[in-house]
This record gives structure tokens, sequence and C-alpha cells, in this order.
């Protein structure tokens, strides 16, 4: 089992091209597809705190539902952002990528390169 974990979504250009680059490097990381297998609230938590984001932060702004449920709205609390993104996981900002020396969300993809082992 690999020590490096990427948190992907195969529709995605950024999450491929991260994947290109760990792969690059020699690396089979494990491969969560966060889209058919749910994080728990415990772990989007988690993930969000070893990179030093609130959760406001991994929010994908693009995402229709971004708007659509006004998730600017600072009265939000995290964990209301937690729960809309583990209810809608589009919003989840990606790749997430977890080594041995960081938790990154690696946008761009090239960021990868600074945590990679």
């Amino acid at each position: 089992m690999s020590d490096v974990t990427i948190y992907y979504n195969p529709g995605c250009g950024n999450c491929r091209e991260t994947l290109a680059l760990i792969r690059g490097k020699g690396i089979e990381p494990r491969i969560v597809e966060y889209l058919t297998e749910p994080l728990s609230a415990q772990t989007l938590k988690s993930l969000t705190a070893a990179m030093g984001l609130a959760p406001r932060e991994v929010l994908r702004e693009k995402d229709p539902l971004y708007d659509a449920n006004a998730l600017a709205d600072p009265k939000l609390s995290d964990d209301e952002l937690i729960g809309f993104m583990l209810a809608n996981r589009t919003l989840i900002n990606r790749p997430i990528v977890v080594t041995p020396l960081a938790t990154r969300l690696c946008r761009p993809p090239a960021t990868v390169l600074e945590i990679l082992p």
C-alpha cells in the first residue's frame, strides 16, 4: 500500500495532471475517487485541518451549487459547509494529496512536487 493518497475526480484535468506527476516520480498512490467513495465528516475535517485550511477554503466556488446554496454567506459555520460538501461532493475542491511530508490542495498540480517523498 502506498503512503501517498490522492482524493481524485477522474473528470478533473487538475486531478489527472497531479496523478501523472505523482506517477512520474515512480509512485503509485492510493486513489480515492471521492465522488463514488463518500468521505466521512471526520475525514474531511481532518484533511482540511492537515492542510491548514478552513472548510470555506476547500469549497469549489465554480460549482453551480456554490451560488445556488449561497455558500459565500459568512454566517455559515464550518460544520454547515462540511455538510454541504458531503451532501454535494462536487463542491470539494481537488485534488487533495496526502503524503508523509504534508497534505495539500494541489492547485496548481505542480504543488504536489513539493510534498512527494
